[in-house]
């Protein structure tokens, strides 16, 4: 993400949409309650705010449909939830929170997912519900490039826009929620990291509780959420170390993207490989950063 990627307008919505997110995640933390609360409700607030590439204002598949992915977990038991290709639940991540609590699965998929999380009064929408304009503008553009252009697009012109959050509660647990639309133009049910356990979402109280956002393919094959989590268990890395080993290993095989962190600790980080990557946090001693650029403060 460059500066003069966005427009001043797309850059102010994207600032107010973190800002408000990270806002409805502090204000349950404050209160007490836990950080898998705070999670959904940050990544709610984000799946309705067009700017991000979930929920409301998805990438579009090149069929012309949204399908939506989201994956929630709570590092306390390690207990997980996640949905794959809705179409009309409004919430993908309350969706996958209903897995989680009330089945004995960790992934659905498709329209008997939207189906169980409408069964568990997740709120459902048409499809058109999700469609922005400028996501289907981006469509258009790719379809006019052909297929042969397909593979610079998505690695080069895209904008990524999944959306996530970490937290970590007075108790000292940690939990962490994705969710995204996935690649402009996704064929053939394409599916990427952000619903794998262990790819691009992980929570675990031994460790850290991960978000990632970026080249998916890459995610899966080096599992980076679970990676980072496991290199300070088992290796005691420090978070911002394990966070940037994984993501150098992202980018030696090809890969470009970025992952929020937090610990039960408190140590709350971003780590990226990309010009710039929306970013938010806050804590209880004064830290408060908003920032989408990678020359602000990390």
């Amino acid at each position: 993400m460059v500066r003069d990627g966005l427009s001043p307008a797309q850059d102010a919505g994207a600032r107010a949409g973190l800002a408000q997110a990270l806002a409805a995640g502090a204000q349950i933390l404050r209160a007490g309650g836990t950080a898998l609360d705070a999670v959904e409700a940050a990544v709610c607030v984000l799946e309705d705010d067009p700017h991000f590439n979930a929920g409301r204002g998805a990438v579009f598949t090149y069929d012309g449909r949204i399908e939506l992915d989201a994956a929630i977990m709570a590092g306390q038991d390690r207990a997980a939830g996640a949905v794959t290709r809705l179409s009309t639940t409004r919430h993908p991540i309350s969706a996958a929170r209903a897995v989680m609590a009330h089945s004995p699965h960790v992934l659905l998929s498709g329209p008997h997912a939207d189906g169980f999380a409408a069964d568990h009064g997740a709120v459902q929408v048409d499809n058109a519900w999700f469609a922005t304009a400028e996501r289907r503008r981006q469509l258009d553009e790719l379809v006019a490039r052909g297929a042969d252009h397909a593979g610079d697009w998505y690695d080069v012109d895209l904008k990524y826009g999944t959306v996530g959050a970490v937290a970590v509660d007075s108790a000292g647990h940690v939990a962490a929620a994705t969710s995204t639309g996935g690649l402009t133009g996704k064929r053939w049910g394409r599916i990427g990291d952000t619903p794998l356990i262990g790819a691009g979402t992980y929570a675990d109280d031994r460790g850290c509780a991960v978000s990632a956002t970026g080249a998916g393919e890459y995610f899966m094959r080096v599992g980076v959420a679970a990676e980072i989590s496991a290199r300070i268990r088992l290796c005691g890395d420090d978070p911002r170390h394990a966070a940037d080993t994984a993501l150098a290993d992202v980018a030696a095989l090809g890969g470009a993207g970025g992952v929020i962190v937090v610990t039960p600790a408190g140590d709350a980080l971003f780590s990226f490989n990309t010009p710039g990557m929306y970013r938010a946090r806050a804590n209880d001693r004064g830290l408060y950063d908003v920032a989408i650029y990678g020359d602000e403060a990390r």
